[in-house]
């Protein structure tokens, strides 16, 4: 009786693991199907190799997946479980969510450059419930009917794997599949090998083409997204950051911009190269008698070179070279320009600690330039609201805080006698090295129109002109169009900035500042320590950063 008994016990259980095989070859064949939604997504290989590499890896890759899932989750099941319901139903709702899995996975890659994970968890979920909102009735009716196929075929190919059990055993060609994926296997893995050890781009771009596949490398990332050079990739040598498509042509204002401002409100820029603490910006905040603005996650990322640009243009530094060369004044400046209004520069400092000689390009912007060597010449209330209306920068190039907040004192006090006070913006820039590139310098802007506040969402330089174009022009435009920032006024929600420097690419999200340089190394800045940080690789959060360089450039695309 027992004899009896353990017999049919492993007759069944060695029927089911041979259904367990075929049903899993089905679902390799579906798996591979939909996985060819990621080739989509990505250019095809230049060379011979790098095509045969793609299709090795995409059929063995998926079927290594696909038969792992029978390993770890069926076969154990079968093993604990063996009921003939049971397992073909839970196999069918098993990989039902595994095909849908990667589906969600293959549309999350395209859109966002990464597969699902959690540190990037924010950003997925704000993708999706976007795509929900711009169309409610249509999202759930091709999840649903997505939903409803896959596990229809999955009940479909569960059935028919049982019911013709027998003759599939009997069939002659499932040993030349098995031999075929052993084959493409071993080819796409020592492929790998030889085209890491030789640098071959051409096959390690496709490191992050499909899930669970090699972890790839920041220069390899950098390369595929063209802000690394080939050749130095290649020859392993080190170079600047730089594009490998033109410079987009910087944008002309539109007609509907030129028209006069109705209120009589200008804009001070104050600006300092000493670095500015929470104290003193609240400092500034109270003793303002208008609405303002705590920027409390404030960042500032650019070397000193390179943060005027970030500043006067809203764009990642990268631009800078082919930006300038184009001759085209800011967004902001135009129209400036077009209303009449004025645009002054007044520097406060001595002058052999006035900016270097690599900065004065912007000087020109300006319908005058006044160097001083103090504040006594400003700080009385007449001369501070005589000043014809427009954009005013004054900037303090010396380590001289008491200078600096004597003068905030005059202005906000001058400002209490003006029937219309005017815009302020307070904030540090530029940064002496890598290390405080990655701190939070907090700013303030005091808007009287608005209500005060106290803003924890990330923000940066190149959201001033965006907010002035908007909200002080009042043109109303598209800040993609010319600029990588946001107008402050509507900005709600928290999103990555990055920019980038000579040796590397700094990325920001509101808990997590990391520099990336060209060698791959990860480094970030302790706030709590106060001090750099060495962490692991955070490739999504990169490829965030790589998007946010990149969006100007893609929304003014250069026609070949």
């Amino acid at each position: 009786m027992v004899s009896s008994d353990s017999n049919t016990y492993s007759k069944k259980l060695l029927l089911l693991i041979s259904w367990g095989h075929w049903f899993t070859f089905f679902n390799i064949i579906a798996a591979i199907v939909l996985s060819s939604f990621y080739l989509f997504s990505e250019s095809m290989p230049e060379t011979l190799l790098g095509q045969l590499y793609l299709f090795s890896t995409w059929i063995s890759h998926m079927g290594f997946l696909t038969f792992m899932s029978f390993v770890l989750i069926l076969f154990p099941l079968i093993l604990l479980f063996p009921n003939t319901k049971f397992i073909r139903t839970s196999a069918s709702i098993i990989f039902t969510i595994e095909l849908l899995l990667l589906v969600l996975d293959a549309y999350i890659y395209s859109r966002l450059g990464y597969h699902l994970n959690a540190s990037s968890s924010e950003q997925i979920i704000s993708l999706i419930v976007t795509q929900i909102n711009k169309d409610p009735a249509l999202f759930w009716f091709v999840s649903t009917i997505l939903c409803l196929m896959i596990l229809a075929y999955e009940l479909v190919i569960s059935n028919y794997a049982w019911k013709h059990l027998r003759q599939l055993q009997k069939t002659q060609f499932a040993p030349y599949v098995i031999f075929s994926y052993v084959v493409l296997f071993f080819f796409s893995h020592s492929t790998h090998i030889w085209a890491d050890a030789k640098l071959d781009y051409d096959v390690l771009r496709q490191d992050t083409v499909l899930p669970l596949s090699y972890p790839s490398t920041a220069k390899t990332l950098l390369t595929k997204y063209g802000l690394f050079n080939l050749d130095d990739y290649i020859e392993r040598r080190t170079s600047s950051l730089s594009f490998n498509d033109t410079v987009p042509t910087y944008p002309q204002l539109p007609q509907q911009c030129s028209a006069d401002i109705s209120n009589q409100q200008s804009t001070f820029v104050i600006l300092t190269k000493e670095l500015l603490d929470s104290a003193q910006i609240k400092q500034f905040s109270q003793r303002s008698h208008s609405a303002n603005i705590r920027l409390n996650y404030h960042i500032d990322t650019a070397q000193r070179e390179d943060g005027w640009f970030n500043l006067l243009y809203s764009l990642p530094s990268i631009y800078q070279q082919g930006i300038l060369q184009q001759q085209t004044m800011p967004l902001l400046f135009q129209a400036i320009e077009a209303k009449k209004l004025a645009k002054t520069l007044t520097v406060i400092g001595n002058k052999n600690t006035d900016i270097d000689n690599s900065e004065l390009w912007y000087e020109n912007l300006f319908d005058s330039k006044t160097q001083l060597t103090d504040i006594s010449s400003l700080v009385f209330a007449d001369k501070l609201n005589s000043v014809k209306q427009g954009l005013h920068f004054i900037y303090f190039t010396d380590n001289n805080s008491y200078q600096f907040e004597l003068f905030m004192d005059a202005l906000l006090l001058a400002q209490q006698q003006k029937s219309q006070r005017d815009i302020i913006w307070v904030s540090s820039i530029g940064n002496t090295n890598t290390d405080t590139s990655l701190s939070i310098k907090p700013a303030l802007l005091i808007w009287p129109s608005e209500k005060s506040s106290a803003k924890n969402t990330l923000t940066s330089h190149m959201d001033l002109q965006p907010t002035l174009v908007e909200s002080w022009l009042g043109c109303n435009l598209s800040s993609s169009t010319y600029s990588s920032g946001d107008n402050l006024l509507k900005l709600r929600k928290d999103r990555i900035i990055a920019n980038t420097m000579k040796d590397g690419i700094m990325v920001f999200n509101k808990d997590k500042s990391v520099f990336i340089d060209q060698n791959g190394n990860f480094q970030s800045y302790s706030r709590q320590l106060e001090a750099p940080i060495t962490v692991s690789a955070d490739f999504p959060l990169m490829i965030d950063g790589v998007h946010f360089i990149k969006q100007f450039s893609l929304s003014n695309k250069v026609n070949p």
